[in-house]
């Protein structure tokens, strides 16, 4: 009636369709007929929802279900949000990281309520750390990491790699100094594992290292120049001589440019990861981003296309970037390389026969 009155007319060929479909809704297909057209949200305006939340309907059902019983309240009263409201503000916020006032105007809440529930849904998540992030023990599991990895970059024996990324944070009001990180910025420094599938198999766990020296290890870690040379955690040669070394330093760099891109992908779809405006007690969101990307790796959901640029390489992602220290070799770590590289060298070698090189 508005737009008859106002002498505007719509062209249905050149109209989408637009709408917030809400969870709880028995509409699973919203369609606007007028002047004998029928106009149907298209694909992309589907999409925008998924985007704006980082995952889909039926995986945002999902989540809603794993801390139902942290975050469900006994009564209505006081018009209390359900569980899937208060997931689908904490998503918008660890998929946008804006403020706490622009996510309750998104969502119609106030500002204290979004700062309510957020601290909720992060701790209900982070309590199932446990549940959806954990080192492979199965020998199945692991024989497929190892497949995995060699297949990607010839590295024999990968169990996994590690490194370090730093979650930005403002200045803390106690112990301020304890979070300047090297380049002069407040950071919390979040140490993770993960295999060639982009999943985390750990992560802040005090005890990884003692785990792994206590033990016999079935498998090696990949680290970087800033770890130390150990029998069960490799990093490449600091000075390369031979054509030999210079091989495992690329299978290495290779095999090690997975959790590069996994800090990518994990920063990528949550952005509050690159800076939190919370003290370091309160910083639960990151272990419930994590759990999350391990739910969205599980479940395949996908990158949603939202403007940004693509997923850094790991040329982009910290290989140019200056080495941390070098750490003192072990001489069991010396030793546990070098067969390494015997193995890649003498792979290399049966490689190029096969191919009737030589």
């Amino acid at each position: 009636m508005w737009m008859s009155s106002h002498h505007l007319k719509l062209n249905p060929s050149k109209t989408d369709l637009l709408y917030h479909q809400g969870l709880t809704s028995p509409h699973n297909n919203l369609s606007i007929s007028f002047e004998n057209s029928l106009v149907t949200p298209s694909a992309e305006a589907r999409s925008l929802d998924d985007a704006r939340f980082r995952f889909g309907r039926e995986d945002i059902l999902f989540i809603s279900n794993l801390p139902r019983s942290h975050l469900e309240s006994a009564t209505l009263r006081s018009q209390a949000l359900t569980v899937e409201e208060q997931v689908l503000i904490a998503l918008r916020f660890y998929a946008s990281g804006a403020f706490y006032q622009v996510i309750g105007d998104g969502m119609c809440v106030t500002k204290s309520t979004v700062c309510t529930v957020i601290h909720r849904v992060s701790s209900a998540l982070s309590r199932l750390l446990n549940q959806f992030v954990a080192f492979p023990e199965n020998p199945e599991q692991l024989n497929k990491i190892k497949q995995d990895f060699f297949s990607l970059s010839k590295m024999p024996n990968t169990i996994g790699v590690i490194d370090c990324t730093h979650v930005y944070i403002q200045a803390p009001h106690e112990r301020e100094w304890e979070f300047v990180n090297r380049k002069g910025r407040h950071s919390i420094n979040v140490q993770l594992v993960g295999d060639a599938d982009l999943i985390v198999t750990n992560c802040v766990e005090s005890n990884f290292f003692k785990n792994f020296q206590q033990k016999p290890s079935s498998g090696i870690i990949l680290g970087d120049s800033g770890y130390p040379l150990l029998t069960w955690l490799m990093t490449p040669f600091a000075t390369v001589n031979t054509d030999s070394e210079l091989s495992f330093n690329r299978a290495h760099a290779t095999a090690r440019g997975t959790i590069e891109r996994l800090n990518g992908v994990l920063k990528r779809r949550f952005a509050c990861l690159n800076y939190l405006r919370v003290e370091p007690k309160q910083a639960c969101n990151i272990c419930a981003c994590i759990v999350l990307h391990n739910i969205a790796r599980a479940r395949k959901v996908p990158l949603y296309n939202d403007g940004q640029s693509a997923l850094p390489q790991p040329q982009d992602a910290g290989f140019n970037m200056k080495q941390p220290p070098l750490q003192p070799d072990g001489l069991a770590g010396r030793a546990m390389r070098n067969v390494l590289q015997n193995a890649e060298e003498m792979e290399g070698t049966h490689s190029g026969r096969d191919r009737g090189e030589g």
